[in-house]
Formats: C-alpha cells, sequence, structure tokens
C-alpha cells in the first residue's frame, strides 16, 4: 500500500494549491452529493449432465448504494455498499455456487478518496476498476472490487493514460476469498488471475499497472496495457507473473451499416520458480470482423489461437475477456494451450420493429484443443447460447434479462485413445432496478 499512501500524500499537496471549484464549503459538498442505487432479483439453474452433486439452482437478492459527494477543491469521497441474500439455497445449491453466487452479507465495496484537476483524476483506496487486464467482473450479484490508487490523465490528443497500484482483492463470495462458506466477500492481499484454475485466488504482494487508449486517428481505437503482479503463490511456488495486451479497433460507416474489425494479442509470463512447473508463458491471438446497425441486425465471426506449449493468464479478476469468449461459460477453454477457438454471434434491436426496450443475441462458440506435449488428455467444447435483454418502458431503471447456455465437453484421454463427453446447461434470469 506505499504507493496508494504516496499518492494520496501528493493528492492532498495538490490540493492546498488548487483553486476551489464545486461546493463552496465542506458541508455543501456532502449536502450536494449524488446518491444512486440498485435493486437485484436473480435465478441461476445449472445442470451438468449425470452429476447431481454439481447441479443445482439459486435465488440472490441484492441491494447495492453509491454515494459521492460534490467537489471541494477538487476533492471528493465516494463509496459503493454491497449487500445481498440467498433465501432459501439448500445444500447442495451452497456447495454448488460458494465460489461465485451462494453468501449473505454486506460489503463496502468502493470508499476512495478522489481528486481531479485539469484532465487529470486520481482515486486512492477501494473502487471498482474496469481494464483490459485489471477488471473486476459484474456477472453475479456481487461485482468485483479491488483496493489501491489509479490515476488517469487526457492531456495527450484522443489518449487516455492509465496508471493504477493494485494491493488487495474482493471476491464475489467469501469462500472465493478463502473465508468460510456463506459469508459475505472481504478485502485480502489475494486475487483471481484469470486462466489459472478457476476461481480459487492466490496470495499476491502488489500489482503494477500501465494503459494507454488513443482514438487520434479517426474511426480507430488502439488500446495497449501491461500489467506486473508481484510474489504470486501458487501452491508452494512464488513469482511474479506479467501480463500484456494489445488491441485494434477499426469501424468504418457505411450506407446504412457500420463494418468493423478487430483484432487482439495479449501473452503472460511467469518467473522461475513458478514457471518451471506450470505453463501459463503462452499467448492468445483473435481477430473479429462485423456489422452492426444494419436495420437493427448486427452479427460477428470471430477466430482465435493460442501457443502451442502454454496457456494464457488473462488478467486480474474474473473481469477480462477472450473474444471466444461465450455467454455464460466464458473464457477459460478458450485460453488453454494448443486450442483454436471461434464464435459466431448474431444481434437484433427489436425497437425497430415496434418493442422498445428489447434486444436479443445469437451465439455458437467452439474450441479445438490439440494434445499438450505428452498431455494425458484434451478437451474440445461446443456451445449455443441465447439472450433476451428488456429496458422496461413503462418503469424507467427496471431491466429484465434472461440467458442460455448449453456446451458439451468433449475431453480425449489417450492412453486406450477414449473419448467421453459432458453436456452442461446454464439459464440466467436478472431483474434489475436502479434508482
Amino acid at each position: 500500500m506505499k504507493l496508494a499512501q504516496l499518492s494520496l500524500a501528493g493528492i492532498l499537496v495538490a490540493g492546498l494549491v488548487t483553486n476551489s471549484y464545486g461546493a463552496d464549503t465542506l458541508a455543501d459538498a456532502f449536502k450536494n452529493g449524488k446518491t444512486k442505487g440498485e435493486l437485484r432479483a436473480w435465478y441461476f439453474d445449472r445442470k451438468v449432465e449425470d452429476a447431481p452433486a454439481k447441479s443445482a439452482d439459486i435465488i440472490n437478492t441484492a441491494v447495492i448504494l453509491n454515494y459521492v459527494t460534490d467537489k471541494f477543491y477538487g476533492f471528493s469521497l465516494g463509496g459503493t455498499f454491497q449487500s445481498n441474500f440467498a433465501p432459501g439455497a439448500d445444500t447442495t445449491a451452497k456447495n454448488v455456487f460458494k465460489s461465485d453466487m451462494y453468501g449473505s452479507g454486506a460489503v463496502l465495496s468502493e470508499g476512495y478518496l478522489g481528486y481531479d484537476i485539469g484532465k487529470t483524476a486520481a482515486k486512492a483506496g477501494r473502487q471498482f476498476i474496469s481494464t483490459p487486464l485489471v477488471n473486476g467482473s459484474g456477472s453475479r450479484i456481487v461485482k468485483e472490487s479491488f483496493e489501491g490508487a489509479t490515476i488517469t490523465n487526457k492531456d495527450l490528443p484522443g489518449t487516455t493514460i492509465t496508471g493504477g497500484y493494485i494491493d488487495k482483492f474482493q471476491g464475489r463470495t467469501g469462500y472465493a476469498m478463502g473465508d468460510a462458506v456463506g459469508d459475505a466477500p472481504s478485502f485480502d492481499d489475494r486475487s483471481i488471475f484469470l486462466g489459472i484454475s478457476g476461481s480459487t485466488t492466490y496470495e499476491f504482494d502488489g500489482a503494477y499497472t500501465i494503459a494507454a487508449i488513443n482514438k487520434s486517428i479517426p474511426n480507430l481505437t488502439l488500446t495497449g496495457q501491461y500489467l506486473n503482479v508481484g510474489d504470486v503463490t501458487v501452491g508452494t511456488k512464488k513469482s511474479d507473473i506479467n501480463v500484456y495486451f494489445a488491441e485494434g479497433k477499426y469501424i468504418l460507416p457505411m450506407n446504412g451499416y457500420k463494418l468493423g474489425l478487430d483484432v487482439n494479442h495479449r501473452g503472460s509470463k511467469t518467473d522461475s520458480p513458478l514457471h518451471a512447473t506450470t505453463k501459463y508463458d503462452g499467448t492468445y491471438s483473435a481477430g473479429k470482423i462485423y456489422i452492426s446497425e444494419l436495420e437493427g441486425f448486427g452479427a460477428s465471426m470471430t477466430a482465435a489461437t493460442t501457443s502451442s506449449d502454454d496457456a494464457v493468464i488473462a488478467g486480474m479478476g474474473n473481469g477480462p475477456s477472450s473474444y471466444t469468449a461465450t455467454m455464460i461459460r466464458a473464457s477459460t477453454p478458450t485460453l488453454t494451450a494448443n486450442t483454436d477457438s471461434y464464435r459466431f454471434d448474431v444481434t437484433y434491436d427489436f425497437s425497430k420493429i415496434g418493442l422498445t426496450g428489447l434486444k436479443g443475441a445469437l451465439q455458437h462458440g467452439w474450441t479445438n484443443q490439440d494434445r499438450v506435449g505428452s498431455a494425458a488428455t484434451s478437451s474440445d467444447y461446443s456451445s449455443y447460447a441465447g439472450s433476451l435483454e428488456y429496458d422496461v418502458p413503462a418503469l424507467k431503471g427496471l431491466t429484465l434479462s434472461a440467458q442460455y447456455e448449453t456446451q458439451e465437453c468433449e475431453t480425449t484421454t489417450y492412453a486406450g485413445n477414449t473419448k467421453t463427453s459432458v453436456d452442461t446447461d446454464e439459464f440466467r434470469f436478472r431483474a434489475n432496478y436502479k434508482f
């Protein structure tokens, strides 16, 4: 937390020499602050073929409250409180969803001091972060968060530069953070590193990141980011993890629609002794071509490949995502070594036929993994998914959404050359009301 403390000190000094703007008094800053919130009721149903211990459904509810003061000499205070309760969860549901959806309690996910001057904004404390390599997922009832310091600058034309230091992470549930099943999540010096062992968190000793987004060329967005995480402990091994990301997005306006082309390259590298026992020095390269706004329709085709011998660490938190991640089952199969992955999407905005607020999507994703060295097994995945989302016009702030995905995993065992397959079906319904 040393860097965060230094950043905070720098913010305080800067504030003393900055002209006042925003509220005239500290009392006015609190009085003129803004409050917003959200009520959630979510239902998840997961069925794994011939595996009743892995199949369950769960209802979870949440209240989210956010408050940010008005600025006073450029300073502001902000906080977000998340609380949730899973009524009626049985023993199987508690076990199946213990890492991501089951828990009851509350956590102060954001509690920060902010400072703005010119085109520079800084935050120190607990905060939501959303970058390609450091990203707290919001796909579960409790959104992931981080603790540290971030600074963003937009002085360069068409360019946004962000730097940050993170020393703690807050997961989705208490169990995800190493606490008892059913506890609310806490902040700790351990984190998810997407690509390593699913929902398990690992201890780390500080993380530094820098990112840049440039839009100076019309229709082209270039993004780059680097992340270094110190002393990540996996089992008995400890080493630094380095992750990098580069992306280009080009949109060409056409007559009556838009044509887009995205390319992406990401990779990870681990130091000894972790590298001696794990294979996470891989790369992931992807390209996507798509059309959008064609009489309400959109369509895209995406293809990606990973390096032959090593898997890829996507970043901190469950938020970093590969281009070929599927709607529910997500990125993990696409980040494994020696894997080619693909995804085809079709979207439609039903407001074009008078159903205001209704949007839908269909998706097909599949991965083909070749044998990695002398590995005992390899796995191929195929999934079909669909979603509907409805912003209810009659009640502003209310959104209803439903998702469904069926995925087949076919595993080849090379000793005896046998193949087995397992189907996983998952349905998710969300009702969110923002106020």
